[in-house]
């Protein structure tokens, strides 16, 4: 793999000694010496260096090779990436091999180790936690609690089908088992991320593995397009044009700035200002179903992820063997039309209670803890609300520290708050129903703004 893009001659040297190949200061190759200011002029599609530990990397050809996606890595570009390197790399100094053949210098001494005015302070505070984190063993997951969850995920499979083939297929029964297939549908749904987070096994190729057999084969998904879409997410939460799950296609505005955006172009694609009510008809509803499904089946053909369509295909094919018997063929599609029709309203509430409601901007060259921090909440601990939320109620643990496997989110907890405090970062924990009420205000606020903005702007 190896062999980094070509430089480019676009950079100034700093002043005095020998002009490197990046245009920076120093000798050849990775000797050279760049300022930000030169590094941040490298932030464009065809033309892309980015910062780890001071190193100066040009990623340009390498960002197309890239394991979690072009997108994930561009998104960096012209900036410090070492906190992001950390959190999505298990096994950094397996990595560093790939990223040796793409070194072209190092920021110049003079130069702050922080771009774009960061605190420092913070930063170097929010790294020693992460030592400390790595030291106490919290990024080592316990394999007996992901074999039990997996267990109770097909137990509730094997349930639902033992119903019908012992009790028929009455429609109070057909009620119960399509809500216990929804249920670990939703389940499956936390247990690939899990996997794809890598927080699993210490083996990438083991978690790879399992989130194609989860994703796959247990949901009828894609693993990579799931990957590609959520690694972005991760990277620039809540930033419009780089995180996919604020995309809303115009059909909502979203946000503080967006609504105003909009309504000063005087753009109407709906009636924002209804927005919090067809939320109920549009959102939760189809956002599984329909949106989803139709993503991923073009995700996968243009791709021509076959790998990712044979497990995909190996779910269906299972699943009408199952029900063909009970509902013939137009009665399975009903049912499982049915089932993810209400997966999907557990999806939606659960994802969007901990983004929806917090700040939402273009980019804004924020440090880790801070930008996570602006775009995720809390929801209280609880035995129901960890379950219910494959553990995501600890949403802004899991942002800043995505490898952890969740059932140490509430031991690191403590100390993320702690970290906040010191520095005053926000910190916020809600209800569960605090959460979800907090969505529907959220829509409605935004849709008010367009429709100042319209009428007066």
């Amino acid at each position: 793999m190896g062999g980094g893009g070509q430089q480019t001659e676009s950079s100034e040297p700093a002043k005095g000694g020998v002009v490197g190949p990046g245009g920076g200061r120093g000798g050849r190759g990775g000797s050279a010496v760049y300022t930000w200011e030169e590094v941040q002029r490298h932030s464009h599609r065809g033309d892309q260096w980015l910062v780890i530990d001071r190193k100066v990397y040009n990623i340009t050809q390498w960002a197309k090779r890239h394991p979690g996606g072009i997108r994930v890595i561009s998104h960096f570009a012209g900036e410090d990436a070492t906190d992001a390197f950390s959190a999505f790399h298990p096994d950094p100094n397996f990595v560093r091999k790939f990223l040796k053949p793409l070194l072209i210098g190092e920021l110049a001494p003079t130069e702050p180790s922080q771009d774009h005015g960061k605190n420092a302070a913070l930063v170097q505070d929010f790294q020693a936690l992460r030592d400390r984190v790595e030291s106490e063993g919290l990024l080592r997951a316990r394999p007996l609690f992901f074999s039990l969850y997996l267990g109770h995920i097909l137990l509730l499979e094997a349930l639902a089908l033992g119903l019908f083939w012992v009790w028929g297929t009455s429609w109070s029964l057909t009620l119960l088992c399509s809500l216990m297939l929804a249920t670990s549908q939703s389940q499956a749904g936390w247990l690939q991320h899990d996997f794809g987070h890598l927080s699993v096994f210490k083996k990438s190729s083991w978690n790879h593995v399992l989130q194609k057999f989860v994703i796959g084969h247990l949901k009828g998904a894609s693993a990579n397009w799931w990957n590609h879409r959520h690694f972005q997410h991760h990277a620039k939460p809540n930033v419009f044009s780089k995180d996919p799950d604020v995309n809303s296609l115009h059909v909502f505005v979203l946000g503080d700035t967006q609504p105003v955006e909009y309504g000063i172009k005087k753009l109407k694609y709906m009636p924002y200002h209804h927005q919090h009510q067809y939320f109920f008809l549009i959102g939760p509803p189809l956002l599984i179903p329909v949106y989803f499904h139709i993503q991923i089946l073009r995700t996968m053909f243009l791709r021509q992820d076959w790998v990712d369509l044979a497990w995909s295909m190996s779910f269906y094919l299972r699943f009408f063997c199952c029900y063909y018997p009970f509902f013939g063929l137009f009665g399975s599609v009903a049912l499982i039309t049915f089932v993810r029709f209400l997966e999907s309203h557990w999806f939606v509430w659960v994802t969007q209670m901990n983004h929806l409601p917090m700040e939402m901007d273009h980019e804004r060259h924020q440090d880790w803890l801070t930008m996570q921090l602006s775009a995720t909440c809390n929801i209280e601990q609880s035995t129901f609300n960890d379950w219910f939320s494959g553990h995501l109620n600890f949403q802004i643990e899991h942002h800043l520290f995505p490898t952890m496997p969740r059932h140490n989110y509430h031991l690191v907890a403590p100390l993320v708050r702690a970290l906040c405090e010191k520095h005053g970062v926000p910190y916020q924990v809600k209800t569960l129903k605090k959460g979800i009420i907090d969505v529907v205000r959220s829509l409605k606020k935004s849709g008010d703004l367009w429709l100042d903005a319209y009428l007066h702007k």
